[in-house]
């Protein structure tokens, strides 16, 4: 099946040689054009890969659904996650692409998580804006030392400093190479972020090389 049959989304391709690609996945209320300009600045050059949450929430698409502000439909999330990972395969074959970077924000960061622990080689890597655990008793992963950066916001009012501690610390334990980090902002995403993930990607970039 084509890729485009699956989720409705966005396709750059690359215009710089040797970057990995890179996974957008949107916030509640987003779409597959929300994250685009975040990708061309953290990674110029980079292909971008931004597709759309088939789930909606009050006309809002998102990537799965929840109970509550914080409380997840786990069985949703499991079932939700493994039709991104399909498409992301898919689009792999579509495109001709390597295994792409997650980047997501809020909710998209935390399907991208669900994704690291459910189907890990579906990823080279993951940079998780604003996350938070996924799941209350997470599966067991096999992460290999793959490389993860967690943003969170110290004044973050939807998600507790020690649930994203939680979803670092279950990270780590998989065998990820965590880097976790917290700003002083809030829940929306701030220069600094930008800062952040522009020099961790080109880190990644230049081990790569």
């Amino acid at each position: 099946m084509s890729a485009s049959g699956t989720f409705i989304h966005r396709f750059e391709p690359a215009t710089a040689p040797g970057q990995a690609p890179l996974l957008l996945l949107h916030g509640t209320g987003g779409d597959e054009n929300d994250l685009l300009p975040l990708g061309r600045t953290v990674a110029p050059g980079a292909a971008l890969l931004s597709p759309r949450g088939r789930t909606l929430e009050a006309g809002m698409p998102r990537f799965f659904r929840r109970l509550a502000e914080g409380v997840f439909d786990e069985d949703d999330l499991t079932r939700r996650t493994h039709e991104l990972a399909d498409f992301v395969e898919e689009a792999r074959a579509e495109y001709g692409l390597p295994a792409p970077i997650a980047l997501g924000f809020s909710n998209g960061a935390n399907i991208a998580a669900a994704m690291l622990l459910l189907r890990p080689e579906v990823l080279s890597g993951a940079v998780l804006l604003r996350a938070m655990s996924p799941f209350a008793r997470p599966p067991v992963a096999a992460l290999a030392a793959k490389p993860v950066l967690i943003v969170s916001g110290s004044f973050d009012p939807i998600i507790p400093e020690e649930n994203a501690a939680r979803l670092a610390a279950t990270l780590s334990g998989a065998g990820a190479s965590v880097e976790h980090r917290s700003l002083p902002t809030g829940h929306g995403l701030s220069q600094a972020d930008l800062g952040l993930v522009r020099d961790w990607l080109a880190q990644r970039q230049a081990l790569a090389a």
